[in-house]
Formats: structure tokens, C-alpha cells, sequence
């Protein structure tokens, strides 16, 4: 069974950086993309960065510039380096690893950025 377990969520202050953390573990096929997507209250969850098995990203307007998406597909674990924070970054954070038989998802991690 497939498990994806998150970390490095937390409270920060407005300006400040995150490296969030996701690893896989079980057996999975073909990997297309790993990404990371948000939900903050009254809110969708929305895309934030996605990286594809050919290394291309792709960022939500929201956070270019300011973040950044890499991954160790030795280590089938994808990181979300998040810098100068803004309290609209507030939300739940979710990675995803997109496989040829669907879409894997973490239990999610708070980020809170105060003001």
C-alpha cells in the first residue's frame, strides 16, 4: 500500500521559509508528476507546484519567485521550498504523486504565516 507522509509544516512570520517535505513509500507504477496543492479555509485546494518525471515545473502565479520544487527520485520524496512567506500562504498543504494508475495523496500539513 502506497503511504505518502509530509512534514516540515509550522508557524512562521510573514517574510520567513519553509521546507516542506514528502516521501512515498509501497510499491507504485510509473510516476508522471509529483506536486504540492493547498487548501486554506473556505477555500478550493489549489495546484501550488507541480514537477514532472522530465523535471519540468509548474507554479501557481501566486508563488513564483518565491518558491521552488525539486525532488529525489531515489528517495521517491518530493521537497516545497517556500520563501518570503506571505500570510495569504496560509492554508493545509497536500502532496500528490501522480502515477500511470491514478493520483497518490498525503494526510496534509498545516502552514500558518503570521503577519
Amino acid at each position: 500500500q502506497v503511504q505518502l507522509v509530509e512534514s516540515g509544516g509550522g508557524l512562521v512570520q510573514a517574510g520567513g521559509s519553509l521546507r516542506l517535505s514528502c516521501s512515498a513509500s509501497g510499491r507504485m507504477f510509473s510516476i508522471n508528476a509529483m506536486g504540492w496543492y493547498r487548501q486554506a479555509p473556505g477555500k478550493q485546494r489549489e495546484l501550488v507546484a507541480l514537477i514532472t518525471s522530465g523535471g519540468t515545473t509548474n507554479f501557481a502565479d501566486s508563488v513564483k519567485g518565491r518558491f521552488t520544487i525539486s525532488r529525489d527520485n531515489a528517495k521517491n520524496t518530493v521537497y516545497l521550498q517556500m520563501n518570503s512567506l506571505k500570510p495569504e500562504d496560509t492554508a493545509v498543504y497536500y502532496c500528490t504523486f501522480k502515477t500511470v494508475r491514478g493520483d497518490y495523496w498525503g494526510q496534509g500539513t498545516q502552514v500558518t504565516v503570521s503577519s
